[in-house]
């Protein structure tokens, strides 16, 4: 996507001239001949990128003084000055002020352009820097090999490249951020801001604030919101169901028109944002309660995606498992660890209401309260108490069922238990389950059918 950039520049010829020159790198421009027009420009919609003239005739503040006032509201906003008469001194002062660089009249148009990529390069790299303070930065990546996987990372390919709304549903730690990340990442936007946003996780008195920002009395008493600092990239908002109605009213609008107001604002300030959302619950449920307006929820819902549990994915589990050992013995200094057959075995057979976030997590704390030695695999039998994700919780009850049943019926039950397990384990496939219990496959057809089980292949 294209970068916005404002030229404030008093002489009509000059101001053209930088106009030309930017568009034809194929940036948007923004023209303001006096101070006052800059200053409603930005309160329309910040820019990425100010070239700023120094004298600016008939206006009210001359290029230095404006300088200071967009430092003070936009310390990060890079600002090109240029001036006809330039000296050491204004150049130097200039520079202090917080200008990214200065540029002497008559500059050829190529040390325009370099100085303009220049600048919004390093404003992107200093806003990637602030993000992932303190964070470690990870490939986004959609890890598995299971069908459901393949067509989902397929999906994600067709659908990034389109502008289109993305409506993605799945319960709680199915990975719903994630996908929203991949549909940026693969898209025209890729080089956007991406903004992420929970909605149930905001005060409700303040999600408009969030979103859209406010506006005071005074032209730079103005805090952006969310959508503002989106434009030209992705806007994903988590949990949508949870966002008041009113505010839905309001996101419909800009959703309609890329538009929007200010909280407190006059004028509409005009944005282009790819709008993801996601939510946990079944939105036509809360339409039909009328928890949500239905009229936005098919504005939302142009391309649906659903992240699927992981009990619809165990095959996954193995990929997942090693892929976090990784991850975690490369940024916490945990050592990695073999997990053995029987322990995969167990993780795979667990039903994991949370999902992949669950899973990582007890991969995480089974690394932590790991005992031996880290070249020794981890095991069954050396699972700690605190880790163990074998379905245990039933476990005594199994057993006094078993006790009271006669031999030919409990190895019935047993069969059909062990069975079903490993039919889940490798998500329905009769081969692979007949390959690992050590089984023909016919075989074992014939021995499903008796203890009125099914697979697929």
């Amino acid at each position: 996507m294209t970068s916005d950039v404002l030229i404030v520049e008093d002489e009509d010829d000059i101001r053209s001239m930088i106009s030309g020159i930017l568009e034809d790198e194929g940036y948007d421009v923004r023209e303001a001949a006096t101070s006052e027009q800059a200053l409603d420009a930005i309160r329309a919609r910040k820019p990425n990128l100010v070239v700023l003239d120094v004298w600016l005739k008939g206006s009210s503040m001359d290029g230095i003084e404006l300088l200071d006032r967009l430092k003070e509201q936009h310390q990060n906003l890079p600002v090109i000055i240029i001036s006809g008469h330039g000296t050491v001194e204004t150049a130097v002062s200039a520079i202090r002020k917080g200008a990214y660089d200065y540029i002497v009249k008559p500059f050829k148009a190529d040390k325009l352009i370099v100085t303009a990529t220049r600048a919004l390069e390093n404003a992107r790299l200093r806003q990637e820097n602030e993000e992932l303070k303190g964070m470690t930065k990870t490939v986004n990546q959609l890890i598995g090999s299971s069908p459901i996987v393949t067509q989902l990372r397929a999906k994600i390919g067709k659908i990034a490249m389109t502008n289109s709304r993305v409506l993605i549903t799945g319960a709680s730690g199915t990975g719903k951020e994630l996908l929203a990340r991949l549909l940026h990442e693969h898209s025209s936007r890729a080089i956007g801001p991406f903004k992420a946003v929970n909605a149930a996780s905001m005060v409700p008195e303040r999600v408009e604030e969030e979103l859209f920002g406010v506006e005071g009395g005074d032209d730079f008493d103005v805090k952006t919101g969310i959508l503002e600092r989106a434009h030209n990239g992705t806007l994903y908002l988590d949990e949508v169901a949870d966002m008041p109605m009113e505010t839905q009213g309001k996101l419909l609008r800009l959703l309609v028109e890329q538009r929007f107001q200010r909280i407190g604002g006059r004028d509409d300030v005009q944005v282009d944002v790819r709008v993801i959302t996601s939510s946990s619950r079944d939105l036509n449920e809360e339409v039909a309660l009328g928890k949500f307006r239905e009229d936005l929820y098919h504005r939302l819902n142009v391309m649906p995606l659903v992240a699927p549990p992981l009990s619809e994915r165990r095959e996954d589990i193995p990929e997942l498992v090693n892929h976090f050992i990784e991850q975690l013995a490369a940024t916490s200094g945990l050592p990695a660890r073999e997990i053995g057959d029987d322990a995969m075995a167990a993780l795979q057979a667990h039903d994991w209401p949370g999902n992949v976030r669950q899973l990582r997590n007890n991969v995480e704390r089974l690394l932590i309260l790991a005992t031996g030695e880290p070249s020794q695999p981890i095991t069954l039998e050396t699972l700690p108490a605190e880790v163990s994700v074998v379905r245990s919780g039933a476990a005594s009850n199994e057993n006094e069922r078993m006790i009271a049943m006669p031999l030919r019926d409990a190895r019935e039950h047993f069969e059909r238990e062990y069975l079903q397990a490993q039919i889940d384990r490798f998500g329905g496939n009769i081969s692979r389950t007949a390959s690992f219990v050590g089984m023909e496959r016919s075989a074992l057809h014939r021995k499903l059918k008796a203890l009125g089980l099914g697979g697929k292949d």
